[in-house]
């Protein structure tokens, strides 16, 4: 295995929107392009390659194709076809499932053993089957989970709050989509309870609940106005990236593997706060829910299980 060499695997907006961050910001040594269209991922090579002499720092970047991925610490997939309009998220959920496991094949034919990072939607499934199909061990498996759901959040409260983001320690849990939700007891603006601080400045405590709903609908508004979300997510899986690579113990809201009754779940990918490092998920955080916050769980869970059992399972045993 080298240090610092990332394999990303899927060269569309959210893949090449990570790979610019990377190539701005640095901590990656190397960096293989893997995309079906060959034209494209040797383009996107050229390209990024053009930009190095103002880089912080020396980065090989190269398309390439599976047998690169054996030395590879870290495989980033963004692959996969977007949701079409009139599209359901199950019939998304099959086409993508086909194209997920395909691409897992191929990696595992490598020898690869590090770590891998899923993007593809619908991520919690998409992690799911990539877990199942590489037989890897489940903490190498990460989803971006609601690390970018989490992040709007903040950017918002920031806004509502005039507070920099850095300093609101909110997270969003559950599946990434409508499902999701904030555990409102355990988000803090600075050092104070968030719910002190809408009494104590007379803020109307409804609007934590427009908040959330204005994170929900972001995605939604971002694709009707510009068609597709990237520089966001490709921002997240950096951040993920990164804290794989440095070995960080860094706490986010991954799409993480749930067993023997965690948050009352078993065998599911959904996203909960984690801390990461060069081994993957080190362990998960267990905060206390609610009883309507771990119904809203459960219900995240419910969707994503129905879909597998509907379809998934049998695609991927196929």
């Amino acid at each position: 295995m080298k240090k610092g060499k990332v394999v990303l695997i899927g060269t569309g907006f959210v893949g090449m929107s990570m790979a610019y961050s990377m190539l701005n910001r640095g901590g990656v040594k190397e960096l293989i392009l893997i995309d079906i269209d060959k034209d494209k991922t040797i383009g996107e090579e050229m390209d990024l390659s053009h930009g190095l002499p103002f880089a912080p720092q020396k980065m090989v970047i190269k398309a390439g194709d599976y047998d690169e991925c054996k030395e590879a610490q870290v495989i980033v997939i963004t692959a996969g076809v977007a949701q079409k309009p009139g599209q359901t998220r199950l019939e998304l959920a099959e086409t993508n499932t086909k194209i997920i496991k395909d691409i897992t094949k191929n990696i595992m034919k490598s020898g690869f053993k590090g770590i891998i990072i899923v993007a593809s939607n619908p991520v919690d499934l998409m992690t799911y089957v990539v877990a199942k199909v590489s037989g890897l061990p489940k903490n190498q498996i990460i989803g971006s989970g609601t690390v970018l759901d989490t992040a709007r959040l903040r950017y918002i409260m920031s806004d509502y709050f005039n507070i920099s983001s850095k300093n609101i320690h909110a997270y969003i849990m559950g599946e990434h989509g409508d499902s999701s939700f904030v555990p409102w007891n355990h988000v803090y603006v600075g050092c104070k309870s968030v719910k002190d601080v809408m009494k104590d400045n007379k803020y109307d405590m409804e609007d934590l609940q427009k908040i959330h709903k204005d994170v929900v609908e972001a995605a939604y508004e971002i694709i009707n106005k510009k068609k597709a979300t990237y520089y966001g997510i490709g921002m997240a899986l950096r951040k993920i990236v990164k804290a794989v690579l440095d070995d960080e113990n860094t706490i986010l809201t991954v799409s993480t593997y749930l067993k023997n009754g965690q948050y009352g779940q078993d065998d599911i990918y959904i996203g909960v706060p984690a801390i990461i490092n060069s081994n993957g998920v080190r362990e998960l955080l267990n905060i206390d829910l609610t009883a309507e916050e771990q119904k809203k769980l459960d219900n995240s869970c419910n969707i994503i299980k129905d879909m597998r059992q509907e379809a998934i399972e049998k695609i991927i045993d196929e």
